[in-house]
């Protein structure tokens, strides 16, 4: 009778702690896959890059220094895509937008190149995939949430505890003055 006291509240915790364990596996399974097509997309990101970069060379060969600082910020995206680091992910994501951006804005100054249709492909491509990026952000960082609120909760807590199994962190932007409203002055 003793013995029996003795294993009986083990056995229950075993039980309560093991509750929920498939689900567990099957909601980081599911930020995994989510994380996986943010790669995805940074790596389409940096794949179309080259192109665009060259065909805007051909127009505009006497601004080679957004070409380099391009190159540079694109070889950044790259690496931190094969790192698989997140919030190196996000800071090389966000360090290649401004670049990019003025090479935008540099093909602005020649009409025959926006008028190119090799240029409006990728430029549209380019366009596609930033709106891509922004989902697979938002599906991962939807994911991490339904993982991380159902391993808090009672009994799942336990069984997180148990398999060593913690929060995950979201996919979060950090390009510098993102958190400051810009400022309009049409006085000069």
């Amino acid at each position: 009778m003793r013995l029996l006291r003795a294993i009986l509240p083990g056995a229950m915790m075993l039980a309560v702690a093991s509750c929920g364990y498939n689900t567990i596996q099957t909601y980081d399974e599911q930020v995994n896959a989510a994380g996986s097509q943010i790669k995805v997309q940074l790596q389409r990101r940096a794949d179309l890059i080259p192109n665009l970069v060259e065909t805007v060379k051909g127009y505009a060969r006497h601004e080679e220094g957004i070409f380099v600082e391009v190159a540079n910020a694109r070889a950044r995206l790259a690496g931190a895509v094969q790192s698989g680091d997140l919030r190196q992910m996000a800071d090389a994501n966000a360090a290649l937008t401004a670049p990019l951006g003025r090479l935008l804005a540099i093909a602005e100054n020649y009409p025959l190149l926006k008028a190119n249709e090799n240029f409006r492909t990728l430029q549209d491509q380019l366009e596609g995939t930033e709106n891509r990026i922004a989902v697979a952000r938002q599906d991962y960082n939807e994911a991490v949430n339904r993982y991380n609120a159902y391993i808090r909760r009672f009994p799942q807590v336990l069984t997180a505890k148990v398999i060593g199994k913690t929060a995950r962190t979201y996919f979060e932007v950090t390009t510098p003055g993102a958190d400051t409203v810009p400022r309009v002055n049409f006085t000069k």
